[in-house]
């Protein structure tokens, strides 16, 4: 018989047994609910690249984006980290709202930046997106790496297939975002695996804070 071979979904030093990690996402599962069910405001997930560095256009972007946010009445969630996270989050604890991490842990990760109020920690990659989805009003997605595309990818899936209500997911910068929507149309759409009504009806590019702010308090009712 060959060897039965398993990827390992959680850290390469556990010696849990699969059964008994079953409790430990279940507990991480409850904790995250209990801590996100206590925000006091509904809140918009950002997303975008952990090496973004305050100098750049995009970390300063996201920043005003979080600031204006809170202060039309919204929270923000981010991953937690540096880069971009790091400036919503700042942008929204400066501006005296929810300022939320949910922060992973990964073997050569970065810690949680200074500007999280409320910090869950997670050790799955999928308890730490159903949170994201769960807890968010939209989504805005900054400028970053595969990281993004997947919490992209999966907000989008999610709300294309009906497994959730359509929310808004907002592409920010259009110079960045054309080659990937240029590829949606040109070879999923051509090729029948996706409609152009889908896009249309998911995604909106905005390329400055004030028109992400403006087209977020047009279509959501606090």
């Amino acid at each position: 018989m060959p060897e039965l071979r398993q990827n390992i979904v959680d850290d390469l030093t556990s010696v849990t047994t699969e059964s008994w990690r079953t409790f430990r996402i279940m507990a991480e599962m409850v904790t995250a609910l209990d801590q996100l069910n206590a925000l006091k405001s509904n809140c918009i997930s950002i997303f975008g690249s952990a090496r973004c560095t305050p100098d750049m256009q995009e970390y300063q972007d996201a920043e005003k984006i979080a600031h204006m946010l809170v202060q039309a009445g919204f929270g923000i969630i981010t991953g937690g980290g540096p880069g971009i996270m790091e400036a919503a989050n700042k942008g929204a604890s400066e501006a005296g709202g929810e300022s939320v991490g949910l922060h992973i842990h990964l073997p050569h990760e970065q810690g949680c930046n200074k500007y999280v109020k409320t910090r869950c920690n997670f050790r799955y990659f999928f308890i730490r997106k159903f949170m994201f989805v769960k807890y968010a009003m939209a989504y805005v997605v900054m400028p970053g790496g595969m990281g993004t595309i997947d919490e992209l990818s999966e907000a989008f899936v999610l709300a294309q297939t009906g497994r959730t209500r359509p929310f808004p997911i907002i592409l920010y910068d259009s110079r960045y975002w054309s080659g990937f929507l240029e590829w949606l149309r040109n070879s999923m759409v051509a090729g029948g695996f996706i409609q152009e009504a889908e896009i249309q009806k998911l995604v909106t590019v905005c390329d400055t804070p004030e028109e992400v702010v403006n087209h977020l308090c047009k279509i959501i009712i606090l």
